[in-house]
């Protein structure tokens, strides 16, 4: 087997390992990726309730779902165009 052959699925399963890891310590938010994210907050004076946005990035499953596909291709390349070794 090529040396780049596994160095290239090692990578990938890393890869893979790397977005879900980073999806789930984001907090496996199962929506789309969100940019903005609503924060409820309570008006000292009024008591009235009212929400906010607060920037932060949120990765969703297109994102888990993209990592996923991007490394399951890069390991499924590895398997294509075999040499064929001629022993004439």
């Amino acid at each position: 087997m090529d040396s780049w052959r596994v160095l290239v699925r090692g990578a990938s399963v890393i890869g893979i390992l790397f977005v879900f890891s980073f999806w789930s310590a984001k907090g496996y938010n199962r929506g789309w990726s969100q940019n903005q994210v609503p924060v409820k907050n309570i008006d000292p004076v009024t008591e009235i309730e009212f929400t906010t946005f607060q920037k932060r990035f949120i990765p969703g499953l297109d994102y888990l779902a993209g990592g996923t596909a991007l490394g399951l291709t890069l390991f499924a390349v590895t398997f294509l165009r075999r040499r064929s070794h001629n022993l004439s």
